[in-house]
C-alpha cells in the first residue's frame, strides 16, 4: 500500500499540503455541478467533519438536510477521465457522543413468512428526531471506544459494543449529467455503507470527471455487515484523508486496500438489487486486478479466488465484496 501511495503522489511532483476544510453548504446528490469546496494536490492532506445522516454537526446543531449530506466536492489537480483517485483515510473519529440507529431489521433482510408477526418498528415519537418514531438514540463512549442503546434496555444482554467507526459514503461525481442521491451505490463508489472502510484503509475510485470531484459523508460508529437494519450507529465524525491519483488506472468500480488484504467492491443500489449481479461483479474485477497489477495468469488468479476468496455482504439486497489475503498475493510489488 505504502508503494502505491508513493508511487501515486509522485505523478504530482509537488509538495503535499494539509488542509483544515470546514464546509458551509452538504449536498445530497454526487454531481459534477456542485460548486468545489477545495482544490487539492495529489499527496495533500485534507481534515474535514461530516454530518450525521441526519445533517446534524458534533454539537447537535442541524447543517444539512436529513438522507446523508455529503461534504465535498474536492477537486484533485491532475485527476483525468480514466485515472484513479486513492483515498487514504488517515483518521476516522466520531466527534460527539451520541448516534441513533432504527431498532427493528429491515424487512428485506427477512424472509416474508416471518414479517406478520414482527415486532413494531415504532417505540418513542421525537425521541430523537421531530416526527419519526422508529428511531432510538446511542450513547457513544469516546475515552472507552465503545457504543450503547440508551434505551430500551434488554434484560438479558447488555447490547454494549466496540466501536469500529466507518466512512458510509465516499465516491466521486459519476460520467457524464448523471447525479445519483447519497442513497445508492454504484461504480462511481457513492453511498456504500461498507464497514471495512474506517481508519487505516484505502479506497479506489475511477475519474470521470476532471478533478475527479470527491464527497465523504454518512459516517457510523459500528455497522454490522449487510446494514441489515438500514443503518448503522449514526453519528458526525473527524475525517482526515491523503487523496493521490493513480495515473490511466482503467477502473470500472471501487476497490477497497486494508491492512491485510486487497477488496473488490460491485457496488449497487443497497436494498434493491441481485446479490448475485453484486458477486459476479466483485469477482470479475478481481480476476482483472489479480491479472493486470499483480501479473498472475488467467489461472493462477481464478484458483485463487476460487481456494482463498472471501465473500462479504457490504449491503442487504445491495454490494458483495470479495476479499483477497494479501499473504496469498506476490511478495515482489
Amino acid at each position: 500500500m505504502r508503494k502505491l501511495l508513493l508511487l501515486a503522489a509522485a505523478a504530482g511532483m509537488c509538495a503535499a499540503e494539509v488542509h483544515q476544510i470546514k464546509a458551509t453548504a452538504y449536498y445530497r446528490t454526487f454531481s459534477a455541478r456542485h460548486p468545489v469546496l477545495k482544490r487539492v494536490k495529489s499527496g495533500d492532506k485534507v481534515v474535514t467533519k461530516t454530518l450525521d445522516s441526519g445533517g446534524q454537526d458534533e454539537k447537535g446543531a442541524r447543517l444539512g438536510e436529513q438522507g446523508n449530506p455529503l461534504t465535498g466536492p474536492f477537486y484533485v489537480e491532475g485527476a483525468e477521465p480514466g485515472d484513479a483517485l486513492i483515498v487514504h483515510f488517515d483518521r476516522v473519529r466520531p466527534n460527539r457522543n451520541w448516534g441513533y440507529t432504527g431498532f427493528r431489521l429491515g424487512l428485506v433482510s427477512l424472509a416474508p413468512e416471518s414479517i406478520e408477526k414482527l415486532h413494531s418498528d415504532s417505540y418513542k415519537k421525537d425521541l430523537v428526531r421531530p416526527g419519526r418514531d422508529n428511531l432510538i438514540p446511542w450513547d457513544i463512549d469516546l475515552a472507552r471506544g465503545t457504543v450503547k442503546p440508551r434505551e430500551p434496555k434488554s434484560g438479558r444482554i447488555p447490547l454494549e459494543f466496540k466501536a469500529e467507526p466507518m466512512v458510509g459514503c465516499v465516491g466521486v461525481a459519476p460520467t457524464g449529467d448523471f447525479s445519483p442521491t447519497s442513497g445508492p451505490a454504484g461504480s462511481y463508489g457513492g453511498n456504500l455503507d461498507y464497514n471495512r472502510i474506517g481508519e487505516g484503509a484505502t479506497v479506489l475510485l475511477p475519474v470521470y470527471h476532471p478533478g475527479g470531484l470527491l464527497f465523504v459523508g454518512d459516517s457510523h460508529a459500528l455497522q454490522g455487515d449487510g446494514e441489515a437494519i438500514g443503518n448503522g450507529v449514526e453519528t458526525s465524525m473527524d475525517v482526515e484523508f491523503t487523496v493521490t491519483v493513480k495515473k490511466k488506472a482503467g477502473l470500472t468500480g471501487p476497490r477497497v486496500i486494508t491492512a491485510d488484504s486487497i477488496i473488490s467492491v460491485g457496488a449497487q443500489a443497497e436494498f434493491s438489487s441481485s446479490l448475485d449481479r453484486g458477486l459476479q461483479m466483485a469477482t470479475s474485477d478481481m480476476v482483472r486486478w489479480l491479472e493486470q497489477e499483480y501479473g498472475i495468469e488467467p489461472w493462477a488468479a481464478h484458483l485463487l479466488v476460487g481456494y482463498q476468496g472471501k465473500y462479504e455482504v457490504v449491503t442487504v439486497a445491495g454490494s458483495m465484496a470479495l476479499r483477497i489475503p494479501k499473504v496469498h498475493l506476490p511478495s515482489n510489488r
